[in-house]
């Protein structure tokens, strides 16, 4: 339905560099990324808001890179939406149909309204809005225009939770009713309860495009597992050890032994921070990795405390109130890591 093919945009000193996906129709594409990445200025460029110094857009199989914003039937959502505020609700869903001359009006207005759940405002000013009927008003006014793509530009970010939550469920029914999604958001919380396909978004580029699955579970850089919260991600080399169950995995001269089928070669490995046990000495029993490091951080946690150990690359691990005052856990002591080699999740 939609292509993006290499595009480049340059804004002041910004750009946005070689940007390539597809959105096939009812695809609920979420462009995950922090501030100042470049997503609304994508979301500006496919809108036909700004123009494109590289590449090529298409829809529908026709390209629009240089076509009029109003000829390419997409709308596109702000966190603050630019409502007229002298309109009443039903003049500002209406505004772009009278613009065109459209015929309906009312009966498109009247469809529009009752699929997002407004019918019974349209007589009120946005200012009497609360920030999730604001949010509704918007969408709707992009359905009364019959619009099937919409761009979301960080559309729940300034609502509370509860409006965020009804709103979801909103954007959820409506792209279950046939319209495509491109939404751009911070919030990874946000991108799992909503989207089919993620891309992830890093310094003016696409870095990762996946199911969401994947992109939580496999992350394939440094900054996105950084930035969905993924503890000790390492990227690095696995090799088969001879007579043995047992693969090693060497980052950065350290080296991990890992039960795994993974095949050998570049791979991402992580460890959830509660299975790495901390002791004054190197444990004893089962636990196959020990590395002695240097407590450089500890930080609070909702169970317990991170601590956070350098021993030749960073390792983080959770530990108990009561365990941080056992082992006399201080930043600067010296510690030993240890875990297993099965808690080594490891992926190509």
């Amino acid at each position: 339905m939609l292509k993006v093919e290499n595009i480049s945009l340059r804004a002041g000193t910004f750009e946005l560099s070689n940007i390539s996906f597809e959105v096939s129709k009812g695809d609920y594409f979420v462009i995950l990324g922090v501030s100042g990445v470049g997503k609304s200025l994508l979301l500006e460029s496919i809108a036909g808001l700004l123009n494109t110094t590289a590449g090529k857009i298409y829809l529908r199989g026709k390209e629009i890179s240089e076509g009029k914003i109003q000829k390419r039937k997409i709308s596109i959502v702000y966190q603050d939406s630019d409502l007229f505020p002298h309109l009443t609700v039903f003049e500002n869903i209406a505004y772009p149909l009278k613009s065109k001359k459209e015929r309906g009006i009312k009966e498109k207005v009247l469809k529009a309204a009752e699929q997002v759940g407004i019918e019974d405002k349209l007589n009120r000013k946005p200012e009497t809005l609360s920030g999730g009927e604001y949010q509704r008003v918007s969408l709707a006014r992009s359905l009364a225009a019959g619009n099937d793509i919409f761009l979301l530009d960080e559309p729940l970010a300034s609502l509370d939770s509860k409006s965020k939550s009804e709103l979801r469920q909103l954007l959820r029914k409506l792209n279950r009713e046939g319209i495509t999604i491109i939404h751009v958001t911070h919030d990874y919380e946000e991108a799992i309860s909503l989207a089919n396909k993620i891309g992830v978004m890093e310094k003016g580029a696409l870095v990762h495009i996946a199911s969401p699955e994947e992109v939580f579970h496999h992350p394939k850089s440094e900054f996105v597992a950084h930035f969905i919260g993924t503890k000790n991600f390492f990227k690095g080399n696995l090799k088969s050890l001879s007579q043995s169950d047992l693969k090693e995995f060497t980052t950065k001269n350290l080296k991990i032994y890992c039960l795994t089928n993974a095949a050998d070669g570049e791979s991402y490995l992580t460890i959830l921070p509660e299975e790495i046990s901390l002791s004054n000495e190197i444990e004893k029993g089962s636990s196959r990795n020990h590395f002695n490091g240097k407590i450089i951080d500890i930080a609070p946690a909702k169970l317990g405390f991170e601590i956070f150990v350098d021993a030749g690359v960073e390792l983080i691990a959770i530990v108990s109130g009561d365990s941080k005052k056992d082992l006399q856990l201080d930043i600067g002591k010296k510690v030993w890591v240890n875990f297993k080699a099965a808690s080594c999740k490891v992926y190509k």
